[in-house]
């Protein structure tokens, strides 16, 4: 190889390397360590590709109840396993017509392109049934706010989530377990 070809290659192959190990960086920012699913700049960014291209989507906000709870009677290992199969649950249900997120702590965030065929009672029986951890069966719950863009104004993802977030909180005030449409 001529050696003008060889000291043009090297710097090449230098910058090749490094916009692999950045696009690793970013890639890896945008998933949550524990649970695999997107964090919330990785969520926003499919979930707004998905609001743009499907009118009939919706968005859903899941917040696990009695968490804390969980966490200090069963210790912080149990806590993670049930956040791992809340999100284990969300991705199956989302399947490839929709995208699962962990906002943080116990929240965790969908989208789906259409409502009617994801079967929103098939979540909520998967998000209560119970953890098997350590030799044991730990109940869990969740309360479910669902928002469809289809019923906004506009169909803003900031202002889906507003209203998913709100939902949520009326599951919760009902005495959790359930899930709430947004009006």
């Amino acid at each position: 190889m001529d050696l003008q070809i060889a000291a043009a290659l090297v710097p090449l192959l230098g910058w090749a390397v490094h916009g692999s190990v950045l696009a690793h960086r970013l890639a890896s920012a945008r998933r949550d360590p524990l649970t695999g699913l997107h964090t919330r700049a990785g969520w926003t960014a499919r979930a707004e590709h998905l609001v743009r291209r499907h009118p009939t989507a919706a968005v859903l906000l899941v917040d696990l109840d009695h968490f804390k709870n969980l966490n200090d009677t069963h210790g912080h290992a149990t806590g993670d396993a049930a956040l791992v199969a809340t999100a284990d649950r969300l991705r199956t249900w989302c399947g490839r017509k929709g995208a699962a997120g962990r906002l943080g702590g116990e929240e965790f965030v969908a989208v789906v392109q259409d409502l009617a065929a994801a079967d929103l009672d098939a979540l909520i029986a998967a998000l209560h049934r119970p953890l098997h951890y350590a030799g044991r069966s730990l109940p869990m719950a969740a309360s479910v706010g669902v928002c469809r863009l289809a019923e906004l104004p506009v169909p803003l993802l900031t202002d889906a989530l507003a209203a998913a977030d709100a939902a949520m909180y009326a599951a919760k005030g009902r005495g959790r377990r359930g899930s709430r449409l947004s009006r």
